[in-house]
């Protein structure tokens, strides 16, 4: 590889290594070491209830979330996104997923944009949230599966 070929691209890895350490550093301390157990069949079906009673009336029964989630409504927040394989969900690691799900955006990250996802600090336990995280992840099909597990590896989970 020459040179000049050989700058821009550890260049550009040099900056997804410092944004993806930047987003570690502002997750929230008791979001790291959170792993999902979407193969514990009572962490799952725990999951399920809790999903059915506190994010079901907005990210839908079958995790398909509300229409048009990309789209802003008409009050300038998406709707909720689907937690299926056709979201992306399974792009974030196990530990980005509990935060958010606790802390909401704001907790997340500064200037949050505004979000009508509430954060469940204080309404579910960290084990419930880590069982509707593995229950959803239990949903999955096994390819989108391997490829979360491959999100985790890559953020040192």
């Amino acid at each position: 590889m020459g040179r000049s070929v050989g700058r821009p691209i550890a260049a550009i890895a040099f900056a997804f290594a410092a944004l993806a350490g930047a987003v570690a550093l502002l997750r929230p301390a008791d979001a790291e070491g959170v792993r999902l157990r979407p193969d514990d069949p009572a962490t799952t079906a725990r999951g399920a209830e809790i999903y059915a009673a506190e994010c079901a009336a907005c990210h839908g029964a079958a995790l398909e979330g509300q229409p048009d989630w990309r789209t802003p409504g008409p009050d300038g927040l998406r709707p909720a996104p689907p937690h299926d394989a056709t979201g992306y969900t399974w792009h974030h690691d196990d530990a980005t997923l509990f935060a958010l799900t606790k802390h909401g955006l704001a907790g997340l990250m500064e200037d949050a944009p505004p979000s009508a996802m509430p954060a469940f600090d204080g309404v579910l336990t960290d084990a419930e949230i880590v069982a509707v995280l593995s229950y959803i992840k239990s949903t999955w099909p096994a390819p989108v599966r391997a490829r979360h597990d491959a999100v985790n590896e890559g953020a040192g989970r």
